[in-house]
């Protein structure tokens, strides 16, 4: 295969960054639309029987993870090739890197304190200031330093199942009785009072949702530095490695995608299947839940990632109707993001259709469609007539101090 360009794009890696915008939707509806346990634990919230269920189960096995994934390995990338266009042009790259970074920050806060507690931005834009100092080094040093990240994201993800275990074995200790609420309330099944109490709240105003989301998540960006921050440098660090080793922009051979494809849904399809059946015959207990989505999993996600991205490459036709679009999609990422959560929030909170807490866990995947409906509807007519999607636009304008040429269609044929 050989890298497709468009103009100074990689169309390659706009259409990975497109599917994985839509795909990331089908993880965070749940964030969305149910109390926040939902979201790792069916049993919590919205159906864990019949198709409701099913729909978990396929997300676990397929998506779960995956999506957010390829999005850190698409923004690892991104950041490389941004840095090597300044270098290029002798640009300041840490001025560049830095100026953008500072305002992707700035962006994600007003997104997790306005809009959404579930912002990836402000945890892209801090992982992003680290990234910066791996931009000089080799694919090996890359490979190497990402996987001894995922070692540490393996022993602080650890700390969950054990605390899950020593509540269940010493309830009567002082301050397990706090311990397991908080437990509860992320991986467990909450008791029907704070349900019905997180619920009201998300069908009030804007102001009673946005006091209670800074409450809970005023330092959220600072604990997922912590939490999960070496995942995420790990992804962002093997996706500059692919895009250095051609794999992000079409240069492998397709037997070399193909055998990725092999590997990464051959060993973590049954993986994640195993996982999910042990969940799912422990009734969903503390333990195996806290387990399964967190530490268990961090080995084998890459694998999974890989063998997406290779797919998609693999599946993209350049000029096709649908990569035409996916691509769109991607390279108005930014804007497709944000305006996800806009749209989601107006559907789900009081302060819009007050949808919260009211529909199942299938019956949310309409919204699902409905979305990535208008993505794929709007991207491409946007950047047939402009240069930028309109926080793209934004964001590039306030990064290089001064406002960005906006007119002049970005699509090419």
């Amino acid at each position: 295969m050989t890298t497709t360009m468009a103009g100074d794009r990689h169309l390659t890696l706009d259409t990975v960054r497109g599917v994985a915008v839509l795909g990331i939707l089908l993880l965070n509806i749940i964030a969305f639309a149910m109390p926040m346990a939902a979201y790792f634990n069916p049993a919590a919230y919205g159906g864990a029987e019949g198709i409701d269920l099913g729909v978990w189960f396929g997300n676990f096995v397929l998506f779960d993870g995956k999506m957010r994934g390829l999005f850190s390995f698409l923004f690892g990338a991104s950041t490389l090739l941004v840095i090597e266009r300044a270098t290029a042009k002798g640009e300041s790259a840490a001025k560049v890197h830095y100026a953008r970074m500072i305002w992707l920050l700035v962006f994600g806060l007003i997104h997790l304190w306005a809009i959404w507690f579930g912002d990836i931005l402000s945890h892209y834009a801090l992982i992003g200031m680290i990234a910066f100092f791996f931009r000089n080094a080799r694919v090996k040093t890359l490979l190497i330093v990402g996987c001894i990240l995922l070692v540490m994201q393996v022993l602080v993800s650890a700390f969950f199942p054990l605390a899950a275990a020593m509540i269940q074995a010493m309830p009567g200790k002082p301050g397990m009785a706090e311990a397991a609420l908080g437990f509860e309330r992320g991986f467990g099944r909450p008791a029907a009072d704070w349900l019905t109490e997180q619920v009201a709240i998300h069908r009030g105003g804007w102001w009673q949702i946005a006091v209670e989301r800074f409450k809970e998540a005023r330092w959220l960006p600072l604990v997922g530095l912590i939490q999960y921050g070496w995942e995420t440098l790990a992804y962002m660090l093997f996706g500059m490695a692919a895009l250095r080793n051609g794999m992000l922009t079409g240069g492998w051979e397709r037997k070399r995608y193909w055998r990725w494809v092999a590997i990464g849904f051959g060993i973590g399809i049954p993986f994640y299947t195993a996982l999910a059946l042990w969940m799912v015959r422990s009734d969903f207990s503390l333990l195996s839940v806290t387990t399964a989505v967190l530490p268990a999993t961090v080995s084998v996600r890459p694998l999974m990632i890989m063998g997406w991205a290779s797919l998609i490459v693999l599946l993209m036709r350049p000029g096709g109707f649908l990569t035409d679009r996916l691509a769109a999609a991607g390279r108005m990422a930014f804007t497709n993001y944000l305006m996800t959560s806009v749209i989601c929030t107006t559907v789900f909170y009081g302060y819009g259709l007050a949808f919260y807490g009211a529909l199942s866990r299938a019956e949310v995947y309409l919204v699902v469609l409905a979305v990535w409906a208008l993505i794929l509807l709007w991207s491409k007519p946007w950047l047939e007539r402009f240069a930028y999607g309109p926080l793209e636009w934004v964001w590039r304008s306030l990064a290089r101090g001064r406002l960005q040429a906006m007119s002049g269609g970005a699509l090419t044929r």
